[in-house]
């Protein structure tokens, strides 16, 4: 029973991983956005 419990419980923290990943992409994709579109209204000014 332990042992089920503790597969279920790693099982989880790697799906809590992947997820905290995913969502650390999507900023870091966010913010690349932001700065190419204020770096090309800064040259646009």
């Amino acid at each position: 029973m332990a042992r089920i419990i503790l597969t279920f419980a790693a099982l989880a923290a790697l799906t809590a991983c992947a997820t905290v990943e995913g969502v650390g992409k999507d900023l870091e994709t966010a913010g690349k956005t932001i700065s190419s579109e204020a770096r090309e209204a800064q040259a646009g000014m």
